[in-house]
């Protein structure tokens, strides 16, 4: 099998930059591996919030991570900030899945990649809906042109 390589910056259409914390360092002095998941979830939804297609507490529809996966390439730490790239992978009937990179600040290349699927669903039933035309308006600008995507397990 052979590794991936590290994405670059002119992979991604946006970024979205975020402190990291005193205790997101590990006992190895860098940030621990299950703390990216943060990073990437927390830029997703801040860009859907920013954006206009999500209010956490009032929206009908919301999207639900149903996929992750992660593959790192370098260390990130604290009190370096991290910044996290997004794009668009595929964009289904009820379904957004994302690729993202967590950067060091000025970095060429990615500290981790990874790949991220929302299923949109009623907040109420919990069944799965269409995703919300603000949601797909709002992506429309991060599909990626070429044939990016991380191995599966």
């Amino acid at each position: 099998m052979t590794r991936p390589i590290a994405a670059r910056r002119d992979e991604f259409p946006l970024f979205m930059r975020l402190s990291t914390r005193w205790s997101d360092n590990d006992a190895y002095g860098h940030v621990n591996n299950a703390l990216y998941h943060h990073y990437f979830d927390a830029a997703v939804n801040r860009m859907l919030i920013e954006g206009g297609a999500l209010d956490p507490v009032n929206s009908l529809e919301i999207g639900l991570v149903v996929e992750s996966s992660c593959t790192w390439f370098a260390s990130l730490k604290y009190p370096e900030d991290v910044e996290i790239g997004l794009s668009l992978l595929q964009l289904g009937r009820s379904s957004v899945t994302y690729r993202l990179g967590a950067f060091a600040p000025l970095a060429p290349s990615a500290a981790a990649v990874a790949r991220y699927t929302h299923v949109y669903v009623n907040r109420h039933s919990n069944r799965p809906v269409p995703v919300p035309d603000m949601v797909r308006s709002l992506l429309a600008p991060l599909a990626i042109t070429h044939a990016q995507t991380l191995p599966t397990a």
